[in-house]
């Protein structure tokens, strides 16, 4: 369509950019984007929520008024439009906070994660964490962490103990009844709240700055957890250290050209020769990149399912040949595997003499595998005996669930969150800024919109589609590039050692 010139715009007292509702038997709710005569009609261009069915992408019998998505563009005369009273009250209550006169007062409340909600309820504009100069990598942690999941939720109930410092227990309730039980109930939480944890982080942590500078998500990790909550570390390494999150570090594989995390944790662990010495409640997996720019991997696929069970210490195993109980661990087999993985290096005796016999492996040398106290008489104990008396038993595999993908795009933090657990619990896109009313003196308008194709785009069926079009992201939604492209850390939880605890 032929672009032409645009008309005058005129005074009125409503201005681009203000939300207003057209109270049609369907209300439509937008932003004013264009205001302007059209055949002597003052008019308004609306940018829309949701999809108009008479909607376009800016143009107006022949004209281009602005841009926007398909079927987003709603033009209607001015006089129909009227203030979104969801969002002004007055003038007055807009510049009494900064944030918007959407209220989110506290709650003192034990609330559980939302479950069986419809997108209608927790998608859309003003929903999620509204952000707040320099505060998305907090929103989109805070999202992710307590959302959805309960994994977290120790630090909002622990009782003070007397090793903890003197602002303990009010970090805790602005957490507790200001953060995270409105996001819970009422699906929004605006940035004064959290502006309330920024003040108390940078008054009594280690990290200065995180009231007004760029931090990144481990830094908040460590204020929050290590620092000022004084937190059990979530993961317990066979080298001593103990940590709220696991940096992957690894020497590039050129041949690698669309790794997974299942792929790259197992890396990681075997070339720095560390196990896991426990099943973490939750696992933050730090992604293979330095700085906001540099990207080892171009891509890499967030594992739908973490199987940490090669990487466990003190751990049993199932030999990769019969499937028995392994006893013998040969690191040196990883890479002759052909698709290498962990699991390839597990043997039981007699498999490890069998396999070990060949030329190419003769020299390959083998360590023992620390079986824990007890099991081999819990199999024997629970287990069928097969025609040559043998027990039949199956060796058990510890997996762990993705629940969130933290992404970095030129700055800027959002995330991918799983809306509970299980296979069929859907997923959303938060953004803490996707939005903003006003300039300089304005605010940030949250958003949180449905991904209904993303355990789609990483399952095992999609794979080799992706890894055969490495160069090509013609095919692939904006938003499945940016999970594959953008990824910063992926946490993982285990729903049997969450219900232990």
């Amino acid at each position: 369509m032929t672009s032409k010139s645009r008309p005058t715009l005129v005074d009125t007292d409503l201005c681009e950019g203000w939300r207003v509702v057209v109270p049609l038997k369907q209300p439509v709710y937008g932003v004013i984007r264009w205001i302007g005569q059209y055949e002597g009609k003052e008019m308004a261009g609306i940018e829309t929520d949701e999809e108009a069915v008479a909607g376009t992408d800016g143009t107006f019998n022949g004209y281009r008024y602005f841009n926007c998505a398909p079927k987003h563009a709603f033009f209607v005369p001015l006089v129909r439009c009227l203030k979104d009273r969801r969002f002004y009250t007055s003038l007055r209550s807009m510049s009494a906070n900064g944030f918007g006169s959407i209220e989110t007062p506290d709650i003192d409340a034990d609330i559980s994660p939302p479950t069986s909600l419809g997108h209608d309820m927790i998608c859309g504009k003003n929903r999620g964490i509204q952000g707040h100069h320099n505060s998305c990598y907090l929103d989109s942690m805070l999202f992710s962490m307590f959302y959805f999941t309960p994994v977290f939720d120790d630090i909002l109930y622990r009782a003070r103990r007397p090793t903890d410092m003197e602002p303990y227990e009010t970090v805790q309730k602005v957490i507790k009844d200001g953060i995270v039980n409105p996001l819970r109930r009422n699906h929004y939480v605006r940035a004064d709240k959290v502006m309330k944890l920024r003040e108390l982080l940078d008054k009594h942590s280690s990290i200065l700055g995180m009231m007004n500078e760029e931090k990144d998500p481990e830094e908040f990790l460590v204020a929050l957890l290590g620092d000022v909550m004084k937190a059990d570390p979530l993961l317990h390494l066979s080298s001593g250290e103990h940590t709220y999150f696991y940096q992957l570090f690894m020497e590039k594989d050129d041949h690698l050209l669309l790794p997974t995390t299942q792929r790259l944790v197992e890396i990681s662990c075997l070339q720095g020769n560390v196990k896991f010495k426990e099943v973490p409640s939750c696992l933050i997996i730090q992604m293979p990149r330095f700085g906001k720019d540099y990207k080892m991997y171009r891509r890499i696929i967030p594992s739908l399912e973490l199987d940490i069970s090669d990487i466990l210490e003190n751990s049993p195993r199932e030999c990769n040949i019969c499937g028995r109980l392994a006893e013998y661990e040969c690191k040196d087999c990883y890479q002759g595997a052909g698709v290498p993985c962990l699991n390839s290096t597990a043997f039981c005796t007699a498999c490890k003499e069998r396999s070990h016999q060949h030329q190419t492996r003769r020299k390959h040398v083998q360590t023992e595998i620390s079986i824990p106290s007890g099991y081999l008489d819990f199999i024997m104990k629970n287990s069928k005996m097969n025609a040559n008396n043998e027990p039949e038993y199956t060796v058990p595999r510890e997996k762990m669930e993705l629940f969130a993908v933290i992404c970095i795009q030129t700055s800027h933090y959002v995330s991918f969150v799983k809306c509970g657990s299980g296979k069929n619990a859907q997923w959303v896109f938060f953004d803490s800024m996707a939005d903003r009313m006003g300039e300089q003196s304005g605010y940030n308008i949250p958003q949180v919109a449905p991904v209904p194709d993303l355990t789609h785009w990483l399952s095992e069926e999609k794979f080799e589609q992706l890894a055969t079009t490495n160069d090509d992201d013609k095919h692939i939604p904006e938003h499945i590039r940016r999970l594959l492209g953008d990824a910063y850390m992926c946490m993982y939880q285990s729903t049997d050692v969450m219900r232990f605890k």
